[in-house]
């Protein structure tokens, strides 16, 4: 359900050390397709399950791969 600004709840917060997530939904089958989510910030939500991730203060950018 939207809040005052129109933005969906976070369904889970997830707090990551990197930049670049995958998200699935979980649940198996259940899920969703697989996507990557960048974070620019310091946080992103999901489009398909709302899952809210947080990336955790001095983590770093993902590279090395």
């Amino acid at each position: 359900m939207p809040d005052a600004a129109g933005l969906a709840a976070p369904t889970e917060i997830i707090h990551v050390d990197h930049r670049t997530v995958p998200c699935d939904g979980g649940d198996g089958a259940l899920g969703h397709p697989r996507v990557f989510l960048y974070i620019e910030d310091e946080r992103v939500m999901c489009p398909y399950c709302s899952r809210l991730y947080i990336l955790n203060p001095g983590a770093d950018d993902g590279h090395g791969h």
